[in-house]
C-alpha cells in the first residue's frame, strides 16, 4: 500500500510490485483501502464483508492476468522483463507485424525512390512478388494476411510448390520470386520481428539454361529482308541495332541523340547508363548500327522527341518480331534478350573479342555475368580445333 503525496490519512493506493531477475517495476491496481485492515505478509485484505471479498478477488484476478502476461512472453519467444509484463498489463504493447505489412511497407519506400536507387523494372518486380505472396496466403491460410512468427522453412517449401504447380512457374522463375521475398524475410530478421531466417536451410540454385542465339547465317537473312510495310522495316531495323550494339529493349527506346558522342578513338560511342543495373556502358558503334542511326535521323519521331530510334511499345515490338521470324523462316522466337545474347556470341566472342571487353560493352559488373550470355557456338570450337590440327602437323613436319 502506498500513500499518495500531501496525504496524511484515509485509505491508501494497493500497487502490485513485479520482479523478474531482480528488476521490479511498479503498477497501480486502482483500487483503495484501508491500511488498517490490511494483512502485508498475505497481501490480501483482511475481513469477511462484501467489499473485502470483492477487492480480493479483484486482486487474485489482477494475479492471474500476470501469470497470463509471462505465459504469452514464453509463447511469443520474448524476453521476460517485469517491464515487458507490465506493457502487456497497461496494453502498452508494440503490434505484431504481419507478412503483407512488412512487404507493402518495403513497396511504399521502394517506388519512392524509384529513378534515384531503383529501375521501374525492379519495382514492378516487386509489386509482382507481393500479388503472389497475398495469393499464396490465400490458398494455404484462407486469411487476407499472416503473422510473421508463420515464416518458417515450411512456409517458404510451400510457396515455392504453390510457384510451380498453381502459378506454373519454371523453376528459375520461382527462385527469382523467392529471392525477391527473401529480401522481406531479412527485413524481419534484422529488425528482430524474426528470430531466425526461414531461408538457411532452404536453397536458392538456380537450373542451368541453354543461350540461344542467332547464327551468322540467320542475322544477315533479317538484316537483308525486304519488307513492304514499313513498321515491319522499323521493327526489324531496331532489332538487328540491338544485335550490334547489346542494348536491351528499355535500353533502345530511351536512347537519346546525346548519348552518341566521341570516344577514345575520335569514333562515335554510345555513352549510357543501363536502366536495369544502372550501370554505365560505353559502346562502340558498328558500321551496321550507325547505318541504322543515320537511316533514322530524320524520322519525325526521333526529331521530335530527340531520341535515336523509333521504338513502339514492348507488346507491340514483341508482336512484329514473331511476324518477322515467320517471314525470314527463323525457327527460334525473336525477342530483345535473344538480340542481346547475339551480340554476346554470334557478333564478338565468336569474332574474337575478349570476354572481359564484351562484358565491360554489355554494362556487367563481373565477368560471371557475361558467361552466362557467352554461349560458344559449334562453328567456333571447329575453328578453333581446326587452328589446332594445323599446329600438329606443322610440328609433326619439323620433327621429321
Amino acid at each position: 500500500m502506498k500513500q499518495s503525496k500531501n496525504q496524511k490519512k484515509g485509505p491508501l493506493y494497493i500497487y502490485l510490485k513485479i520482479t523478474v531477475d531482480g528488476k521490479s517495476v511498479e503498477l497501480s491496481s486502482k483500487r483503495k483501502w484501508e491500511s488498517s485492515k490490511w494483512n502485508s505478509s498475505a497481501a490480501r485484505a483482511v475481513g469477511t464483508k462484501e467489499d473485502a471479498r470483492e477487492l480480493n478477488y479483484y486482486l487474485d484476478a489482477l494475479e492471474q492476468q500476470i501469470f497470463q502476461a509471462k505465459r504469452s512472453l514464453i509463447e511469443a519467444g520474448r524476453e521476460i522483463s517485469a517491464q515487458s509484463i507490465k506493457d502487456i498489463l497497461t496494453g502498452n504493447v508494440e503490434k505484431r507485424k504481419k507478412i503483407l505489412e512488412v512487404f507493402a511497407m518495403h513497396n511504399d519506400q521502394m517506388k519512392a525512390l524509384v529513378g534515384v536507387d531503383f529501375a521501374p523494372s525492379t519495382m514492378q518486380r516487386y509489386s509482382i512478388c507481393y500479388n503472389h505472396t497475398r495469393d499464396f496466403i490465400k490458398w494455404k491460410y484462407g486469411t487476407e494476411d499472416r503473422d510473421i512468427k508463420d515464416l518458417d522453412h515450411d512456409f517458404i517449401s510451400q510457396y515455392a510448390f504453390w510457384l510451380k504447380t498453381v502459378r506454373n512457374c519454371d523453376h528459375n522463375t520461382t527462385m527469382k520470386y523467392l529471392v525477391n521475398f527473401k529480401k522481406i524475410v531479412l527485413i524481419c530478421v534484422k529488425s528482430k520481428w524474426l528470430p531466425d531466417d526461414p531461408f538457411s536451410n532452404f536453397k536458392l540454385t538456380r537450373k542451368q539454361v541453354e543461350r540461344t542465339a542467332l547464327t551468322e547465317a540467320e542475322l544477315q537473312r533479317i538484316a537483308e529482308k525486304d519488307f513492304e510495310n514499313v513498321r515491319l522495316s522499323n521493327v526489324r531495323d531496331i532489332f538487328i541495332f540491338s544485335c550490334y550494339t547489346g542494348l536491351a529493349y528499355v535500353d533502345v527506346k530511351n536512347l537519346k541523340r546525346t548519348d552518341i558522342q566521341k570516344g577514345v578513338d575520335g569514333e562515335n560511342w554510345i555513352f549510357i547508363n543501363r536502366q536495369k543495373t544502372n550501370a554505365l556502358s560505353r559502346i562502340p558503334l558498328l558500321k551496321e548500327a550507325l547505318r541504322i542511326i543515320k537511316k533514322y535521323e530524320k524520322h519525325p519521331k526521333c526529331v521530335a522527341d530527340g531520341v535515336v530510334l523509333p521504338v513502339l511499345t514492348n507488346q507491340k515490338m514483341n508482336s512484329y518480331l514473331k511476324e518477322i521470324a515467320d517471314c525470314c523462316g527463323i525457327n527460334i522466337e525473336l525477342t530483345y534478350h535473344l538480340a542481346r545474347h547475339t551480340f554476346a556470341t554470334t557478333v564478338t566472342l565468336n569474332n574474337g573479342v575478349p570476354i572481359e571487353t564484351v562484358s565491360k560493352i554489355l554494362g556487367h559488373a563481373t565477368i560471371k555475368q557475361t558467361q552466362h550470355y557467352a554461349k560458344t557456338l559449334d562453328f567456333k570450337v571447329s575453328e578453333d580445333m581446326n587452328r589446332l590440327k594445323k599446329r600438329l602437323v606443322r610440328k609433326k613436319q619439323v620433327l621429321a
